[in-house]
């Protein structure tokens, strides 16, 4: 359980960007571990992107409780929480600061770094996730959604969900 807690506290505290950044690491410590099969992992990352909250503590949440149960679940998200509020609260005294000094564009190479590991996700979870023609059309439309139009991303989610039960 402490070996849980301390991975989980890791990928909160080494990864930038908000959850979807998050994905890669977590995936690579999950498969080390052993705690989940890849398949499995993306199904996890897939339900907890549908349920409300950020995707990072649903994700921890859900494989917490595969590994241990409740106990697991609390840890896992008290993990990849803790760093994050302690950084937070740290930022908060001295953005302003940091961001007036010359250090400031630091935070621009961070931005462009987090954006490079939500692509890498990307590409890491689109294999498993999209195997037949039909998953590529599906895909090609969820894109062409979130990228062309503003309409919530919770509305793409359930229109897949009710074309995935009609036409998978």
């Amino acid at each position: 359980m402490l070996t849980l807690f301390t991975t989980f506290f890791r990928i909160g505290l080494f990864t930038f960007g908000g959850g979807y950044a998050m994905i890669p690491l977590m995936e690579k410590e999950i498969l080390i571990h052993g705690w989940l099969t890849q398949a499995q992992f993306l199904d996890i990352v897939a339900v907890a992107e549908m349920t409300p909250g950020p995707i990072s503590i649903n994700s921890a949440t859900f494989v917490g409780y595969q590994v241990a149960g409740v106990p697991g679940a609390a840890l896992a998200t008290l993990g990849v929480v803790t760093p994050s509020l302690i950084i937070m609260i740290i930022f908060a005294k001295f953005l302003a600061k940091l961001k007036a000094s010359k250090y400031g564009v630091s935070l621009r190479g961070v931005s462009v770094a987090v954006t490079a590991l939500i692509a890498a996700a990307v590409v890491s979870l689109f294999g498993p996730a999209v195997q037949t023609p039909v998953d590529v059309i599906f895909a090609l439309i969820a894109f062409g959604l979130a990228a062309g139009t503003k309409l919530s991303p919770i509305y793409i989610i359930l229109l897949a969900g009710i074309a995935g039960v009609i036409f998978m």
